[in-house]
């Protein structure tokens, strides 16, 4: 009720009923954002469309304007999530930079919402087959672009090429994913000197092979 009253006092349409006026892409952004918070503060399950719009200062009435339901309002969520893992990926795609990946995956962990409301949103996606194949779909264009910059440093002989490319991209995948999975519950085992650490390991896993084992792994293939 308070949130309302103020809303109308100061005359924001979201506050009444109609269509809201405005940038619309911005608000949609601005509700998205207020999802996540909540997400990240109160869980997937406490969720509701009223919490989201009390922490965007707007009506419940206007959160449903820009999302049906909040499966819809989830689904949004997890689809800005996973632009966020393709922007990480533009960048190292350039220049072929499978470490920056990483760094990036570190540095989002560490200073914001992301990987916390993601995980939520993968383990409620087992029980709706909607989001599961928004998910699903999400992910295999993520792996796919991972593969080619793998693929990429292959043929210019920075990756090991001994273990095909799209191997490669979902070993680093699960190994990120399960560093982002543990890293709000033991933020200091991911100290920033261990971390590199960590990195420095990941990028000798995949470096190419010294010429003496190669030839010694293919005379025990042959």
């Amino acid at each position: 009720m308070t949130t309302q009253t103020t809303t109308a006092a100061h005359g924001d349409p979201a506050g009444r009923r109609g269509r809201p006026t405005g940038d619309h892409e911005a608000k949609r952004r601005e509700l998205l954002r207020a999802a996540t918070s909540v997400i990240a503060e109160e869980g997937l399950a406490n969720t509701s469309l009223r919490k989201v719009a009390q922490r965007a200062g707007c009506t419940t009435g206007a959160v449903t304007y820009y999302f049906a339901d909040k499966e819809e309002l989830v689904t949004s969520v997890a689809d800005v999530g996973f632009d966020r893992f393709d922007a990480m990926l533009t960048d190292a795609r350039e220049e072929a930079d499978i470490r920056k990946v990483f760094e990036r995956w570190f540095a989002r962990g560490a200073t914001d919402h992301f990987w916390p409301v993601m995980f939520q949103i993968l383990a409620h996606a087992r029980h709706d087959p909607a989001l599961a194949a928004v998910i699903a779909g999400r992910y295999a264009r993520y792996r796919v672009v991972h593969t080619e910059i793998l693929a990429a440093g292959q043929a210019h002989g920075t990756v090991r090429d001994d273990i095909p490319a799209d191997v490669l991209a979902d070993q680093l995948s699960a190994m990120g994913d399960g560093w982002m999975m543990m890293l709000p519950i033991e933020s200091k085992r991911f100290a920033t000197k261990r971390v590199q650490t960590l990195l420095d390991a990941t990028m000798a896993l995949i470096a190419p092979l010294p010429t003496t084992n190669r030839k010694h792994d293919g005379g025990r293939q042959a």
